[in-house]
C-alpha cells in the first residue's frame, strides 16, 4: 500500500527542524525501498515548512510502526500529519502499474 504522509511543522519549529534533521535523515535511509518519494515542504521564503513522503508498506499499521519512531514526530518538529492511501501509477513519467 502507498500512502501520502504531509506533516506540517509547528510555529517556530525550523530550527528544531535543522537540529533534528540529521536523525530524521538517518532513518530515511533505513527506510530505503520504502520510500517512493520525499521531500520539505517550503514557505514563500523557501525554508522548510514541514514534509511531504509518498511511502510504501505492506500495511498502515507498519505505516505506524515507522511514525512512532520517525524523529520529527517524536521530538515534536511535526504537529499536524495528515496521512492519505494513494496509489501510485507513474513514476518519473513512467508507468508502473
Amino acid at each position: 500500500m502507498q500512502f501520502m504522509i504531509k506533516a506540517y511543522d509547528g510555529e517556530g519549529m525550523l530550527e528544531k527542524r535543522m537540529e533534528v534533521r540529521p536523525l530524521h535523515l538517518e532513518g530515511m535511509k533505513k527506510l530505503g525501498k520504502h520510500i517512493v518519494c520525499a521531500g520539505g515542504l517550503l514557505d514563500d521564503d523557501r525554508k522548510m515548512k514541514g514534509s511531504v513522503l509518498i511511502v510504501d508498506f505492506p500495511d498502515r499499521a507498519a505505516l505506524e510502526e515507522y511514525l512512532s519512531s520517525e524523529p520529527y514526530v517524536t521530538e515534536h518538529v511535526w504537529k499536524n500529519v495528515e496521512i492519505e492511501v494513494m496509489n501510485v501509477v507513474l513514476l518519473n513519467g513512467d508507468r508502473i502499474k
